[in-house]
């Protein structure tokens, strides 16, 4: 199911939460949104604006260097991180896939690996870590669960960052940044960018993520492969389908 440009809908009612607000009101509204979207947006969240700023501006740097300054990264064995694109099968195609209208960059953050960022990428880690670890305590506490007991499921958890850089298009309508997907990993933090582009399906429909300043997006994994968070919520806590 790829969405239409021309059939998609601003989401105006998609939760927007302030991470500041009292705790016990946190929790609920975390709670309602995780099952009735699978997804929301955070503000006043602990991690600095100028951060962020500065994170998105490396990673943007980083996908402007030549390709031949990219080529240590395009290996599947490289320890800092590995340059790829996205592909759908398509069967009419002479490879047997397209590829698709965008660029990415997986590392290992935990030390952090993005070598080409800088120093930025190891005190973003930390900070977005701060958060990540935070919400596992709060979506604990949304199941009546006591506050680690959702962090305690993994030992030593592996964290991973991926970067996706989607070029401008001069039709949009033809192509797709990624494929429809729900997450497999235990849970996600998107730092977007001010460009909207960002879609979720609610109620059969696509509808279009609205970008807000200094939030961050958060959005379940897929229940089928990470079976823990639907059985330990007993279905609350759905996956969400999104489309870049």
């Amino acid at each position: 199911m790829t969405p239409c440009l021309s059939e998609i809908t601003p989401l105006t009612s998609i939760p927007i939460i302030d991470k500041s607000i009292d705790v016990t009101i946190l929790i609920d509204q975390i709670a309602r949104a995780s099952e009735e979207y699978s997804f929301f947006q955070i503000i006043n969240h602990g991690v600095h604006q100028d951060l962020c700023d500065e994170m998105l501006n490396a990673v943007a740097s980083f996908f402007q260097l030549q390709a031949s300054e990219k080529a240590c990264f395009t290996q599947n064995d490289t320890k800092d991180g590995r340059v790829f694109s996205f592909f759908l099968k398509d069967d009419g195609a002479l490879s047997g896939k397209v590829s698709l209208w965008s660029e990415a960059f997986a590392y290992l953050w935990n030390p952090p690996k993005l070598v080409l960022v800088g120093d930025v990428s190891a005190v973003f880690a930390k900070e977005a870590g701060v958060l990540m670890d935070r919400l596992l305590r709060l979506l604990s506490r949304g199941i009546g669960l006591e506050d680690e007991y959702l962090k305690r499921l993994g030992n030593n958890p592996t964290y991973k960052a991926q970067a996706n850089y989607y070029p401008p298009c001069p039709d949009p309508e033809k192509t797709l940044g990624l494929a429809v997907h729900t997450d497999i990993l235990l849970l996600t933090l998107v730092l977007p960018s001010q460009v909207e582009g960002l879609q979720v399906i609610k109620d059969g429909k696509w509808m279009l993520v609205h970008a807000v300043p200094n939030a961050f997006c958060y959005r379940h994994p897929r229940p089928t492969r990470v079976v823990w968070m639907s059985v330990l919520s007993n279905g609350r806590y759905r996956a969400c389908v999104i489309e870049p």
